[in-house]
């Protein structure tokens, strides 16, 4: 029978481990949320996702004018105010960088990620294409990783996760900046939500 010294001992031994476990994983939840960002390759169509500031509209053309993929598809544009034959400020900045008009794609039904992932499916089976590269920022890559691998299942379809690279995301710092907490917080929620409705 262990003395009460020992008892004390044990227990705060149990503390530390379990403190610093804690600690590894808060620490690791920007990792955790950016891993499945990947190096674009090859593609038909880059789809760049709704919520954008302009990060993800630059990053997109960046990879097309690299030679990535010959079509632009843009997600997320509202049906309410949106009308193709006035170009909204995504399609105007990606043609201000010498992207014809004709390489893009507008979607205006999808509202939400798990949306978009579906419409975009439906558009690469009708247009016969395969491989997609999906532009966003980092910390939603594993919600975008899980939605898209559930949105292609038994389809010929693949996708690559290509992030954006906003000065404010440091994965192993995201708790240090206002920007990236939200970001992370956020998608933790989200991911959640997304486990328990859509997977």
């Amino acid at each position: 029978m262990k003395t009460f010294p020992q008892l004390v001992k044990t227990a705060f031994s149990f503390l530390l481990f379990f403190g610093a476990l804690a600690g590894g994983v808060f620490l690791g939840l920007g990792a955790l949320l950016s891993f499945h960002a990947g190096e674009p390759r090859e593609a038909d169509v880059i789809v760049v996702l709704g919520g954008d500031d302009g990060r993800r509209v630059n990053r997109g053309a960046e990879l097309y004018k690299q030679g990535y993929a010959r079509h632009l598809l843009l997600t997320g544009l509202d049906d309410r105010y949106y009308r193709a034959d006035r170009p909204n400020w995504r399609e105007r900045n990606l043609m201000s960088k010498g992207i014809p008009r004709k390489a893009i794609t507008v979607d205006t039904r999808s509202k939400t990620t798990w949306e978009e992932a579906l419409n975009t499916a439906v558009t690469m089976r009708k247009n016969g294409w395969e491989h997609v590269i999906v532009v966003s920022d980092p910390p939603h890559m594993l919600r975008l990783h899980n939605t898209w691998t559930r949105a292609l299942r038994g389809s010929s379809g693949t996708f690559v996760l290509v992030a954006t690279r906003p000065e404010w995301w440091r994965p192993l710092l995201w708790w240090n900046n206002e920007t990236s907490y939200r970001f992370v917080v956020s998608e933790i929620k989200k991911n959640l939500f997304y486990a328990l409705v859509y997977y």
